[in-house]
């Protein structure tokens, strides 16, 4: 009897210990959410809401080159899509920012207060400006 008692135990405990489990992974999975969540609204609140551009950087371009942007906050989303060390400078009117140096496949970011007028971007990195990793933003 006590051996049925105990095979009927560990036929009953088992799936309740696994379902225990899958309940503690779909709770991570929603504290994962809420905590993402969060954390983009900080990184809204804190550029001022302003436009966000993203510029993707390979060897040896911008894409965009040439983005047109309103008067104000602008960040600049950086993704380093190629094979190299990149990084992004914004030059003019004033305005001389350059993101840390991104390995492929890192990105950053730069926020700026940007005036109407044109604004050049380019990588610094070694001669990646003179083989085409250049542009001009216009703010109106």
């Amino acid at each position: 009897m006590a051996r049925k008692f105990l095979a009927l135990t560990a036929i009953v405990a088992v799936p309740l210990i696994v379902a225990a489990c899958g309940s503690d992974d779909s709770t991570s999975s929603t504290t994962a959410a809420s905590d993402t969540t969060a954390t983009e609204s900080t990184t809204s609140a804190s550029t001022g809401g302003g436009e966000t551009v993203a510029i993707s950087e390979t060897e040896f371009q911008l894409d965009p080159s040439n983005p047109t942007v309103k008067a104000g906050t602008v960040t600049l989303d950086v993704s380093n899509d190629g094979q190299t060390v990149h990084n992004l400078e914004i030059d003019g009117n004033g305005v001389e920012e350059v993101t840390d140096d991104l390995s492929p496949g890192d990105s950053g970011q730069l926020a700026v207060d940007l005036k109407p007028g044109t604004y050049e971007i380019y990588c610094t990195i070694d001669s990646h400006r003179d083989q085409g990793m250049e542009g001009v933003v216009t703010v109106q």
